[in-house]
Order: structure tokens, then C-alpha cells, then sequence
């Protein structure tokens, strides 16, 4: 029998389960091969709706979904964290105290926002990467009534796209309340441009320019004093606020840093085949790779279909097929009901397009398509 072991229970491990239950149907049925999957949590989380709740668009109940009713039902789901990884042996031992066998691995244990790793920014800026902090950061915009806004964007960090659409969406919530003579935006972004993306930052200056949005580049946060409600840059500059919006830095989890699988928590990753750098049945999805592209919910899909089908042909035939390209889409709301999206690779930048009305509402169906895209559905 050929086990399949999948680590992590996110969107790139639920789509690769549920691919390789639909690709393994036979073997699986016939005892030829397994798929197991360990998850910190019963609850599966759609991320991206944390930016939702910032801005009162979304409940935090509306977030979550039971893990196990996304999963095909002859997928062995187990709660039980991973503690160790012995690769060598083909074996990992999880919080339980159990030890799970595979012949092939996938780690997609995901990333985490890392705020203390700025002096001050945990305990005076608010972010939207946990449903704590989102909630948090809804009553902050709730009760703000005019002042200094500063955007401070940390790296790396996932969903390439949240610090416009933050900017964006706040402009626009502010002049819904009629406070926008009364509030100012200092975006900043740590490179020479105000997103990583040259073709983005191209299209979003613009409409900072037009928002009268003041943005500094080159802009790498060393230190937030609290008292005196400035972020202090490594390059010297200052930026003043009466509310401090942040995209922390991330790391991936703490599992994979303390058993010195990747620096800070990045894995080692192969950015065709995705197998772990060294290992030949070892893969990486996802947040957890230290690949040179996105950090998104789609990355993950699309890697996670490719590794679908070249587990499929290992467990039965022996060889893989298929390469990861580096292929990304990302939705960009551009504030007012307006909304466009970046779709990219490795060789091919992207070219956003005007925003439309009809891409937002594309966006906002997908919030609730989620579910049956992660089912292997869509």
C-alpha cells in the first residue's frame, strides 16, 4: 500500500487530499494506497474573509466550515498536530504522541503573522491576519474619528494584495462616514515601489494619487514608539499616526523552524516539481515553501492540483508528469465596489486591468464559492 501523509489542513492540503482521493479512487478502494491528513484544527478557516471583518462586511462565524465535511469520506482525517518530522525514516510523531508512517509526505502547515518581530508594532498597530486581530481592528475604524492613518507593510507576508486593499477600503469607509476631511493615509512599502509587483505598483500609484494617499517606499519598519505615535524606519525615516495599520512580517509555523526544516519556517522547495529540497517523497505546498512567488490562496490551489496529479502517477505508475509554473491570481478590491485582479507566473508579469464593478461582485461570489472550490468542485 502506498500511504500518502498530508500535513496541514488548510486550502493547499484540502485540495491535494481531495484531488488524490478522486485520482486514487481505485486504489484506495482496492487497499493500494491511503491519504491521511493531520490538522491543528477541526475547523477549517477561509482566510481572506478576515479582511471582511475589519470593515463589518463579514461575521467571523461565516469564516469557518468543519474540516472534515470538506474532505472526501475516505480520506483519514485526524486533529493531531505534527511534533517531529523523521525524514529519514518516513515517519512523523504528532502531538498525540502517535507516529504516522507515509511512502510520500506533504507539508503545508502554512505561515503566521509575526508582529513582535518589530519592536512596538504588536501592541500598538492593528492587522487583519487572526479573527482576534480583525475584530480588533472593525472597532478601531469604528471608533476612529479623524487623525493620521499610517499603513506600515512588514515582509514577507501573505496575500500579496491585502496592503492596497486595505488602503483602498479604508479610503472608502471613511468617506462613507463622511470623515475623509478629517483623516489622511501615509502608505508605506519596504522596496523602491508601493508593491512588490512592478506592474501593480504601476497601476496603484495612480489611484493613491488620485485618493490623495501619501506613500513612502523604501520604507522597513525598526521600531514603533507608542508614546510618541511614530514608526521608526531602518533608513531613518518617520512616520507619524494617530492609527497604525500594519502587514506584519511572517515566518512560516514554528514546526518546521524548530525541527530545522527551513529558516524561518520556509521550506526548502523545488520551484518545479515542488519536492523538498534533498528529499525525493517529500513535498511543500503553500505558505510553507520558500518559493520566489505569492504567498496566496491560489498559489496553493494550483500547486496542490499539480501535485495532485504527479502523486497519483507515483503511487500507481511510478513517475511524475507535471510542473509548477508559478502560476497566481489575485483579486485586488479597489474601494467603491470596484474591484480587478493580478494573474501571473514566473515568466509572465501581471497586467491589471481597470476595475469593474463586475469583477468586485466576482470576488465577493467567490467568498462563498470558496467551500466547493476546496472540495475539488471548481
Amino acid at each position: 500500500m502506498k500511504r500518502i501523509l498530508i500535513v496541514g489542513g488548510g486550502t493547499g492540503g484540502t485540495i491535494l487530499a481531495n484531488n488524490l482521493a478522486r485520482r486514487l479512487r481505485h486504489e484506495i478502494d482496492s487497499a493500494r494506497a491511503s491519504v491521511t491528513m493531520l490538522s491543528a484544527s477541526a475547523r477549517h478557516m477561509y482566510q481572506p474573509g478576515l479582511l471582511y471583518v475589519a470593515f463589518g462586511k463579514m461575521a467571523p462565524s461565516e469564516l469557518y466550515v468543519d474540516q472534515k465535511t470538506l474532505l472526501d469520506p475516505t480520506i483519514h482525517f485526524h486533529v493531531d498536530p505534527v511534533e517531529s518530522f523523521d525524514l529519514d525514516h518516513n515517519e512523523v510523531k504528532a502531538k498525540s504522541g502517535k507516529t504516522y508512517g507515509y511512502d510520500y509526505l506533504a507539508i503545508c502547515t502554512g505561515s503566521r503573522p509575526v508582529p513582535a518581530s518589530v519592536p512596538g508594532l504588536m501592541e500598538n498597530a492593528h492587522h487583519v491576519y487572526t479573527e482576534d486581530a480583525a475584530v480588533k481592528t472593525a472597532e478601531a475604524l469604528r471608533t476612529f474619528e479623524g487623525g493620521r492613518i499610517a499603513i506600515v507593510t512588514g515582509v514577507p507576508h501573505k496575500c500579496p494584495m491585502v496592503p492596497l486593499e486595505l488602503t483602498f477600503m479604508m479610503y472608502d469607509y471613511f468617506k462613507d462616514r463622511e470623515l475623509l476631511d478629517k483623516v489622511s493615509f501615509t502608505y508605506t512599502y519596504p522596496i523602491g515601489r508601493i508593491h512588490s509587483l512592478e506592474n501593480v505598483a504601476k497601476w496603484a500609484a495612480p489611484e493613491f494619487d488620485r485618493m490623495g494617499v501619501r506613500y513612502e517606499t523604501l520604507f522597513n519598519a525598526k521600531e514603533v514608539d507608542g508614546v510618541q505615535k511614530r514608526v521608526h524606519s531602518e533608513e531613518g525615516s518617520v512616520v507619524e499616526f494617530d492609527l497604525l495599520i500594519a502587514v506584519p512580517p511572517h515566518k512560516g509555523m514554528e514546526v518546521i523552524e524548530q525541527n530545522k526544516l527551513g529558516t524561518s519556517g520556509w521550506i526548502p522547495t523545488n520551484r518545479a516539481t515542488l519536492a523538498m529540497e534533498g528529499r525525493e517523497n517529500v513535498f511543500v505546498l503553500g505558505d510553507t515553501t520558500n518559493l520566489p512567488i505569492s504567498k496566496a490562496g491560489s498559489t496553493a490551489h494550483y500547486e496542490a492540483e499539480v501535485l495532485g496529479e504527479n502523486l497519483a502517477r507515483l503511487a500507481t505508475q511510478g513517475g511524475a508528469m507535471r510542473t509548477y509554473e508559478g502560476k497566481v491570481f489575485c483579486f485586488i478590491e479597489a474601494g467603491k465596489d470596484r474591484a480587478t485582479y493580478a494573474s501571473f507566473d514566473y515568466k509572465n508579469p501581471p497586467q491589471p486591468r481597470p476595475p469593474t464593478r463586475a469583477i468586485h461582485w466576482f470576488k465577493l461570489a467567490y467568498n462563498r464559492l470558496y467551500w466547493n472550490s476546496v472540495r475539488g468542485l471548481l
